[in-house]
């Protein structure tokens, strides 16, 4: 393989696991693990804090781990739940392809076995687009939805990105090998000597072209979009993301009555390599998760009613000033 193949096939590594060793390091704060039984998966997940429940899920060739700096504060008044999808971190692998419609099955039933009716759900690139999937697959089990530096079609990367991708399989895997995303893979994977079969089958798995356009247009559920100003996804898929999902059709509105249960984050000063541990993100999250969904909700269930009374303010209006302009109280302009 000549070098720039090789750099090319870097990409998607630096691209979903994100300078894994610079980033992620354990948590270090009080926390309760376990394995659960997922679709044949023994899926090792952790709980962090208390109140309502947020999925995490990671970004491809990553694992829960490169959450770590912000599970801290994000697990300040509710209940962070951190995952390792099939095949990453410390979840071994099946017998099973990868793709985003299994594991995003993966994530429903995650959700269904730690006893929750509904769960918030986070995810990072190839995690985010696991999300996604999950919100439409099941939308009966996941309450809000943010999506950080995520795709809806593959072209929505750039196209030098889309070019790593297609590039990974497991002959890169062992040239990989020197790299911070496989010591980060070898230090808690039950099964390192798996690393070439993750790599071949993630590899398959960007090859396969996808486009779910006319199902996110169907997604009614709350969802923030958050990307970096230099990010790996072209900004002009994340507006189109946006539209999807009804936001920036028109006007807000002074009160409101013209936004819809979406909303956009672009951060400034931020990558798709450092995104996922931006103090930015955390802020515009809990923003989002705090915010009540009636109340994210209520200008679009209200923008109706909202006009309703905007006319009639508008006929009281008119009619007061047509009666001081008979009555004499008003003079020429």
């Amino acid at each position: 393989m000549t070098f720039r193949p090789y750099i090319l096939a870097s990409i998607p590594a630096m691209l979903m696991a994100a300078s894994l060793s610079a980033h992620a390091q354990p948590n270090s704060t009080a926390f309760r693990s376990g394995y659960a039984p997922v679709n044949r998966l023994r899926m090792y997940y952790e709980i962090h804090g208390t109140g309502q429940p947020l999925i995490l899920v990671h970004g491809g060739l990553g694992s829960s781990d490169m959450f770590a700096p912000i599970v801290p504060e994000l697990s300040k008044g509710r209940q962070v739940i951190e995952m390792d999808l099939q095949a990453h971190g410390r979840t071994v692998d099946i017998d099973r392809p990868l793709s985003f419609e299994a594991m995003a099955d993966d994530i429903a039933t995650l959700i269904r076995y730690l006893g929750f009716e509904k769960a918030d759900v986070m995810g990072y690139s190839v995690g985010g687009e696991v999300a996604l999937r999950a919100a439409i697959q099941h939308p009966e089990v996941v309450r809000k939805l943010i999506i950080v530096s995520a795709t809806f079609r593959r072209d929505g990367w750039y196209p030098e990105i889309v070019a790593g991708m297609e590039h990974l399989d497991e002959s890169v895997a062992e040239q990989m090998k020197q790299t911070p995303m496989y010591q980060g893979y070898q230090r808690i994977a039950p099964r390192p000597q798996d690393w070439p079969v993750l790599c071949k089958k993630l590899g398959v798995m960007f090859r396969n072209n996808y486009d779910w356009t006319s199902e996110v247009s169907r997604v009614k559920i709350p969802v923030l979009l958050v990307f970096g100003d230099a990010d790996a996804v072209r900004t002009a898929h994340a507006v189109e993301f946006f539209e999807l999902l009804g936001g920036g059709k028109k006007d807000g509105g002074w009160d409101g009555s013209g936004m819809s249960p979406a909303r956009l984050a672009i951060l400034p000063g931020v990558t798709h390599y450092t995104i996922f541990s931006s103090p930015l993100l955390v802020s515009a999250g809990t923003l989002f998760l705090d915010t009540p969904v009636s109340q994210v909700n209520k200008h679009t269930k209200g923008t109706q009613s909202a006009k309703h009374r905007l006319y009639h303010d508008e006929r009281k209006s008119r009619t007061l000033l047509h009666r001081q302009i008979l009555g004499g109280k008003i003079g020429e302009f």
